[in-house]
């Protein structure tokens, strides 16, 4: 896995929560290919109301009859590495939206839970 600084590129895919590859949630999937791709991480999103292509505005609302929410998968990693993740994403993605965005990574932990950074005059968090 890369632990991406500075310069970096967002990738994020918008789809609906019922989608589906081989009867496993379409955003499950791309988060586990992701993941083996070795990529620096990748979050899941769902969204309380939103509408794509078809306009039919799906929403959380209790007496809305929409249970197809809009969910967005957020990858961020070096520009080389999501590039070269997106044939994994054509294969998965029928409908749905796909973005990139140039951004900075300004902090990426190590996974050290037990270190600190102390504060002013050496003190703790």
């Amino acid at each position: 896995m890369t632990r991406p600084t500075g310069s970096a590129l967002r990738l994020t895919v918008f789809i609906g929560e019922n989608d589906t590859w081989h009867h496993r949630p379409l955003y499950s999937e791309i988060v586990h290919r992701a993941h083996a791709a070795g990529l620096a991480g990748a979050s899941v999103f769902r969204g309380i109301e939103g509408f794509g292509a078809s306009s039919l505005v799906h929403t959380s609302r209790l007496l809305s009859l929409s249970e197809d929410l809009p969910v967005a998968v957020v990858v961020v990693d070096t520009e080389e590495r999501v590039r070269a993740f997106l044939p994994e994403l054509d294969a998965l993605v029928a409908e749905g939206l796909v973005t990139l965005e140039a951004c900075e990574v300004v902090r990426y932990p190590d996974g050290d839970r037990g270190a600190h950074t102390p504060g002013p005059g050496g003190e703790g968090p």
